[in-house]
């Protein structure tokens, strides 16, 4: 494939919002929009096609098409136009690949439809705090709409250590030190250790992977910095067991200790669609630290009752998923339907949405979706 009919296929997905592309051997190009794939009416793409493709992408990393990887993730750019977080992978010999769009722009909160009480993270000096959820939830987006949230307000020196880069940022009151696993260190673990002797306000580690990674991104916290990451859990309670079991049984009743010192919040995301099934809405739990979650933190008979406290804690700016599913039903902006899909307790949601007015039973029809995303290209191979 040129060079050029690359572009304009990756420039489709920008225009048109995409925030996935697919390239394989034997499908047409897929684009996801709101959590859909699309097919491109288009020529059914060929392995000569798929290793172009590749080709193109891998220019400048250092690697050829010939070479022996079986995965590789790098970034990508159109000057410009976007950026792209890119997955090349062998499938069955030939390359499978996948493209991540990242806008160029940073958004807000507001712009993200994340609650305001968010940004309240940006503004701490020292601590741990994580963004999880499923992939393609909105982790990475988030991260950095806090990092540029401290970016804007405030005179720090902030290092980002990402697997690829995705967002590029640029000085606003802050220094901003981006680096790449791979490119400019050899792994988080090192990146982190080369990190808290250079004279960082903020550290931005883009996914917590492995035991190395969870020990000394908390030891950056305990030694006075705010540490900022990701993780692939789906509620706060499942993120402290999922960081906790990283480490071996006999130090774990110490890494509960060291988290309830220094972990001071967590944002959990949950994209839905909206009720008119034109796009999607974050459903977000959000803790912050107190005396009793620090209490429930370090006793692993009681990490089940944060959700309890997290509930209670309204006036402390927190929310559990279930109630932040209730303000979108009676917001309009989702249905009931999907709501009751997506809490997590259904049934005492469904009590809740009683008590507060709304009708369980009567479940909303289904949305009507609209007009299918017409994705016609004069793109010719």
């Amino acid at each position: 494939m040129e060079r050029e009919k690359l572009f304009r296929l990756l420039r489709l997905g920008i225009e048109k919002g995409a925030s996935d592309i697919h390239f394989q051997v034997g499908y047409l190009p897929l684009y996801r929009f709101h959590g859909e794939l699309v097919e491109l009416r288009y020529k059914t793409l060929t392995s000569q096609d798929t290793e172009a493709i590749a080709q193109i992408l891998l220019e400048g990393e250092g690697d050829e098409v010939s070479s022996s990887f079986n995965e590789l993730d790098l970034a990508y750019e159109l000057p410009g136009e976007g950026r792209f977080r890119v997955n090349i992978s062998r499938q069955r010999r030939f390359f499978n690949i996948v493209l991540r769009v990242i806008p160029l722009q940073i958004r807000s909160f507001e712009d993200l439809n994340l609650p305001t009480s968010i940004r309240e993270f940006a503004k701490l000096r020292r601590g741990y705090v994580l963004v999880t959820g499923a992939t393609g939830m909105g982790k990475s987006t988030t991260l950095a709409t806090l990092i540029e949230a401290v970016n804007c307000s405030r005179k720090a020196k902030i290092v980002t250590i990402e697997d690829p880069i995705e967002f590029v940022f640029t000085h606003d009151k802050s220094i901003i030190t981006q680096r790449e696993i791979g490119t400019d260190t050899a792994s988080f673990p090192d990146a982190l250790r080369a990190a808290v002797r250079q004279d960082p306000d903020v550290i931005m580690v883009g996914e917590m992977r492995d035991l190395d990674t969870v020990d000394t991104s908390l030891k950056a916290a305990e030694t006075g910095h705010l540490v900022f990451s990701s993780i692939h859990t789906s509620d706060v309670a499942s993120t402290i067991n999922r960081l906790v079991a990283f480490f071996p049984p006999e130090e774990q009743l110490g890494v509960r200790a060291r988290l309830a010192e220094n972990l001071k919040g967590v944002v959990c995301l949950r994209l839905l669609p909206t009720k008119k099934q034109t796009g999607r809405v974050p459903a977000v739990e959000i803790m912050q630290s107190t005396r009793s979650i620090q209490e429930c933190i370090k006793d692993p008979s009681r990490t089940g009752e944060i959700t309890e406290y997290i509930a209670r804690g309204r006036s402390e700016l927190m929310q559990t998923f279930d109630q932040h599913l209730l303000d979108l039903v009676e917001a309009n902006k989702v249905s009931v339907e999907t709501a009751l899909v997506a809490a997590s307790n259904p049934t005492d949601f469904r009590t809740k949405l009683a008590l507060e007015g709304g009708n369980p039973d009567s479940v909303d029809e289904p949305g009507v979706s609209a007009d299918p995303i017409e994705i016609d290209s004069d793109v010719r191979f």
